[in-house]
């Protein structure tokens, strides 16, 4: 967990040194570039919904467009809270607001919702009906998201604290362009091996349809498992 703890601290560290240095808007779009860097490692991070994301796209047939549909929405619903919960008063400037920013409240709300979604997708995968849930995924973006963003808080939080809510927002947008790359490359990534290994059975219709149905099972059930250990974790990602 230590080099866990070293990249947490730098991403922080990195943000808050750039942002004091942003002093004007000719430094602005060197922020958001550095923000763009930090946002996707940051996504790489445990957290962000990647394992529900990943265990979706695997369980179910979809195409890449879903897939950067997802991620995209997921990406931007986990900023947006944050930036709700900050420009709220929710958010506090204090040590502890600014090292974790948590907000029990939706952990706790996209837990239950990620369970229940996931209990859905086991039931329907089971017992699979003709009428394809397009909108399965977006809904499970949402709720995923709905645990407000750290690093994004962080950034607010200083930003006005120091009266530059401007150079705040600039680097929060390219942070959220980065987080998004990243989630969206997992997506993308599951819908394209589910893709290949089905692709591999396409002269076997009787073993790819099987295949087919055990794939989705172990993907609803992960969806499943992850809300509940969620749960289990006091609503935090992971």
């Amino acid at each position: 967990m230590d080099w866990l703890i070293a990249v947490q601290g730098w991403l922080y560290g990195g943000m808050a040194e750039c942002m004091r240095m942003a002093s004007n808007l000719h430094d602005l779009p060197i922020l958001v570039a550095v923000a763009f860097l930090f946002g996707m490692v940051h996504a790489f991070m445990p957290g962000h919904g990647k394992t529900v994301l990943v265990s979706y796209h695997i369980g179910r047939p979809g195409r890449v467009v879903e897939g950067i549909a997802t991620g995209a929405l997921l990406a931007s619903t986990h900023v947006g809270m944050a930036i709700l919960f900050v420009l709220a008063g929710i958010a506090v400037i204090s040590r502890s607001v600014a090292v974790a920013g948590r907000a029990p409240a939706f952990e706790t709300a996209s837990a239950v919702s990620i369970a229940v979604i996931g209990a859905y997708l086991v039931v329907r995968s089971l017992w699979p009906s003709q009428h394809q849930h397009t909108g399965d995924g977006k809904v499970l973006a949402v709720v995923t998201g709905l645990v407000p963003c750290p690093l994004t808080t962080f950034i607010l939080t200083y930003a006005l604290a120091r009266g530059k809510l401007e150079a705040g927002f600039a680097a929060v947008g390219g942070m959220l362009v980065g987080v998004m790359v990243t989630l969206v490359s997992f997506a993308v990534a599951a819908v394209v091996a589910r893709q290949k290994v089905l692709g591999l059975l396409t002269r076997t219709e009787g073993v790819r349809r099987s295949v087919g149905r055990c794939i989705e099972l172990v993907g609803a059930l992960g969806v499943l498992t992850f809300g509940l250990a969620m749960l289990a974790r006091g609503g935090m990602l992971f």
